[in-house]
């Protein structure tokens, strides 16, 4: 019968876990982890933009004040996806989504904030994807508290702005 030192020379240390490749462990690689957080942040940058320009159009106070409180959380996430790329050492995509353009070609306000939603309800889809991935736990509560920004905003939008054609903008 081996000895107690013979048994533990043939034994993995639960310690190493942490040394094991992240795909190895059923999380995303950096690589992978830095394409979707890129793919996010243009999506933000257009989400913000598309928030800041419609804002200037509304004469609705209430909904110009919805969109405008949108748009800094937009914002807010756009430096937040900004400083986590770079903490990975990777380089912040300077991109613009394409969300931006097919939004800003929907003239009526009440339809581009429906088009918002659903774009809103796209990056609740990636963040929850994502976050089943993530291995860093701060990584992990900042794209938390993203997609919960994301579904709140969705609801306010979803209360605040009437179905097209029933709107005074």
């Amino acid at each position: 019968m081996p000895n107690e030192e013979e048994r533990r020379e043939f034994s993995s240390p639960a310690c190493s876990a942490h040394e094991v490749d992240d795909r190895y462990m059923g999380f995303a690689s950096k690589q992978e982890l830095l394409l979707a957080l890129n793919e996010l942040l243009e999506a933000e940058r257009a989400g913000a933009l598309v928030t800041l320009h419609t804002a200037r159009r509304l004469e609705n106070p209430a909904i110009k004040t919805l969109v405008t409180a949108i748009h800094h959380d937009e914002a807010r996430w756009c430096g937040m996806l900004t400083k986590v790329v770079e903490n990975l050492q990777g380089v912040a995509s300077p991109k613009i989504g394409a969300f931006y353009d097919k939004a800003m070609a929907i003239d009526d306000i009440p339809s581009r904030l429906a088009f918002l939603n659903r774009g809103q309800a796209w990056v609740v889809r990636k963040l929850e994807a994502l976050l089943r991935t993530v291995r860093d736990d701060h990584v992990h509560a900042e794209l938390k508290a993203m997609l919960v920004s994301h579904q709140q905003n969705i609801d306010l939008v979803a209360v605040h702005v009437p179905p097209s054609g029933t709107s005074s903008g």
